[in-house]
């Protein structure tokens, strides 16, 4: 009798758990298929079946990260205040990294050698860039920035996750109202110097 396929959505989900608790426990270098498989009670070879192999699991975990991403910065109220929204934008971007580090290390930092993302695959991360590039044209419409949408949007992205880095590694302040203030004092920098200058 043939053995019964392992592949099911419902195993795939909750290796995927699995995953993502391992990789917050145990960080990157002590990230095993083995011990993901251990904790979703399947096997090794199921994982493999599930994900290809080691880089396969990696890339969901990847995938993963941008879509809970997407979705904090898809839940934030629209108001009419563009360039508060814009603000609220990007700490909710911090919030997401600083309550996931390591998660954020495989979306961005490119931690595991057998895994190189492919255009494809960092095409994942389009749906969070339109995101904050919406929250930048909304505020170039209501003139509290200028140029290009594309560019600031970068621009902004590159700051928070500077900020974000500096936040996780505990170089950015002793406590909580010195890491906020230095944040508001970047970001809200960041957004007035893209904006009209005086006598533009």
């Amino acid at each position: 009798m043939p053995r019964a396929k392992q592949r099911t959505p419902e195993l795939r989900d909750r290796v995927l758990c699995s995953a993502l608790a391992a990789l917050e426990i145990d960080g990157v270098r002590g990230f095993t298929t083995r011990r993901v498989a251990r904790d979703a009670h399947t096997s090794t070879p199921a994982v493999y079946e599930l994900f290809g192999d080691r880089a396969g699991l990696v890339r969901a975990i990847f995938f993963e990260g941008f879509r809970r991403l997407a979705e904090d910065l898809g839940g934030l109220e629209r108001t009419d205040d563009s360039r508060q929204d814009l603000i609220a934008c990007i700490e909710a971007y911090r919030a997401f990294v600083i309550a996931n580090p390591v998660l954020a290390q495989v979306m961005f930092s490119r931690p595991f050698v057998d895994f190189d993302p492919s255009g494809e695959d960092l095409a994942a991360g389009r749906h969070t860039r339109d995101l904050i590039l919406d929250g930048v044209r909304r505020c170039i419409d209501a003139r509290v920035l200028r140029g290009d949408p594309t560019d600031i949007a970068h621009v902004l992205v590159a700051v928070a996750h500077g900020l974000a880095a500096q936040e996780t590694a505990g170089l950015l302040g002793t406590n909580k109202a010195s890491r906020n203030r230095r944040w508001q004092l970047a970001i809200r920098a960041t957004i007035t110097g893209l904006g009209p200058q005086p006598g533009s």
